[in-house]
C-alpha cells in the first residue's frame, strides 16, 4: 500500500495499491500525463497550409435552427401525448427510450452547435436560441455548458480547464467492471456535476435567463398537461446519457480504448486522445461522431465536416476511429485494459 498527497487537496490524502515495478502499463493507476501540446492545433496548421480555402468551410448552417425547430416540437407533441400515461409502463418507457433520449441527445448536441455559433452569425442570438433548445431537456443547462466546453476545446485534457475528463478520485474508485458499468448508466450526472466541483465559472444574465426560462416553461407543462408530461422531458435526459447507443459518443470521443503496452511520459509521445465515428448515428447527432475533424476546425458546421474529412482526407483516414459506439459502451464496461484512466492529460495551464 502507498499514501500520495495530492497537491490541490493536502489535507485528504489518497491511499492506493502500489502495482509492480515491471506492470504493464493496464495495471498502473494513472492517467497519460504529456507536457506535449494537444495535436489539434498541429494538425489544423497543416491543413491550412495545404488546403487553405478550407476556411470557407466556415460558419453558420442556417438550417441548423430549423431542425431544432423541429425537434423541439417534437417532444413537445410526444410529452403532450403521454400526459396521462403511467410513469411506470412500457409505453412511457419505450417512448422515453426509442424517441425522447434518442431526440434528447440530438438537442444536447444541437446546444453544442449553438456553443459554437454554427446556427446564427451573431453569438448573442446562439445564446438566446440555446435556450429555447433546452426547453426538452427539461432543467437549465445551454447556459453553463458553453463556457465549460469552450475550455474543453482550448485547454484540451487540462487537469483543471477541462472538465470532459475524469478526476482521480473517480478513476480510483470506478475503474472495475462494476464501477466502470456506473458511470456509463449515470454518465450524464458525472458531466452535469463535475464541472462544478473542479473549476467555477461567472454565472451571467445569460445563465440567469437560461433558468428563468426552463423554470417558467416547466410550470406550464405541469400546470397544463401535468407532471408525467415534464417527467418524460426528465427521463428522456436520464437516458440520453445513459446506456443509449447515441450516448457511446460520450465515452468515444476522447477515451484511449486501445491502450499502449508501455508508456513515459517524458520519453513516448501521447497515445492519439480523439476518435472519430463515421456510423449512420451521426445522422441524429449532427455529425458529432466527426470529432477529430471537429476539435481541428470546432468553427466548421455539421452539415460541412464531411466535405472537411473529403478535401484534407490523407490527414485523417489513419487517425483512430470506432465502428460502433453501442460497443464503446460495451467494451469501456468489459475490457479489463480500459479504464477510467484511459485519457490523456497536461498540468493545468491556470495561473
Amino acid at each position: 500500500m502507498a499514501t500520495i498527497t495530492h497537491r490541490k487537496n493536502p489535507s485528504q490524502p489518497i491511499t492506493f495499491q502500489t502495482p509492480p515495478a515491471d506492470a504493464p502499463i493496464e495495471k498502473l493507476n494513472d492517467f497519460y500525463w504529456t507536457n506535449e501540446t494537444e495535436p489539434h492545433t498541429i494538425r489544423r496548421k497543416l491543413i491550412l497550409k495545404k488546403y487553405p480555402k478550407i476556411t470557407e468551410l466556415c460558419g453558420p448552417e442556417p438550417l441548423t435552427k430549423y431542425i431544432i425547430f423541429g425537434v423541439v416540437s417534437l417532444q413537445l407533441s410526444i410529452a403532450y401525448y403521454l400526459r396521462n400515461t403511467p410513469f411506470l409502463s412500457w409505453k412511457f418507457f419505450l417512448l422515453s427510450y426509442i424517441i425522447g433520449a434518442t431526440a434528447n441527445q440530438n438537442v444536447f448536441l444541437a446546444i453544442h452547435e449553438l456553443t459554437h455559433n454554427l446556427a446564427f452569425k451573431k453569438p448573442l442570438h446562439n445564446k438566446l436560441y440555446a435556450i429555447f433548445t433546452n426547453i426538452p431537456i427539461g432543467i437549465p443547462y445551454s447556459a453553463s455548458f458553453q463556457p465549460y466546453h469552450q475550455l474543453h476545446h482550448k485547454y484540451l485534457g487540462d487537469e483543471v480547464l477541462d472538465t470532459d475528463v475524469p478526476t482521480k478520485y473517480e478513476a480510483i474508485v470506478l475503474s472495475n467492471v462494476l464501477g466502470k458499468s456506473f458511470f456509463a448508466t449515470f454518465q450524464i450526472l458525472f458531466y452535469a456535476l463535475r464541472p462544478m466541483f473542479i473549476t467555477q465559472i461567472k454565472f451571467t444574465y445569460i445563465h440567469l435567463l437560461n433558468v428563468l426560462v426552463q423554470l417558467f416553461v416547466d410550470f406550464l407543462i405541469v400546470k397544463y398537461w401535468g407532471w408525467k408530461s415534464l417527467s418524460y422531458f426528465i427521463f428522456s435526459s436520464f437516458l440520453a446519457g445513459s446506456l443509449h447507443p447515441c450516448s457511446g459518443h460520450f465515452i468515444a470521443e476522447h477515451y484511449i480504448m486501445d491502450p499502449p503496452k508501455t508508456y513515459n511520459r517524458y520519453k513516448d509521445h501521447p497515445p492519439l486522445e480523439t476518435y472519430s465515428y463515421y456510423g449512420a448515428l451521426n445522422l441524429v447527432t449532427w455529425n458529432v461522431g466527426l470529432h477529430n475533424e471537429h476539435h481541428d476546425f470546432p468553427y466548421v458546421a455539421w452539415s460541412k465536416l464531411h466535405k472537411l474529412n473529403e478535401v484534407a482526407n490523407e490527414f485523417y483516414c489513419d487517425l483512430p476511429k470506432h465502428d460502433s459506439w453501442t460497443m464503446v459502451i460495451v467494451n469501456f464496461i468489459l475490457d479489463k485494459n480500459v479504464l477510467l484512466y484511459n485519457r490523456v492529460k497536461r498540468e493545468t495551464a491556470k495561473k
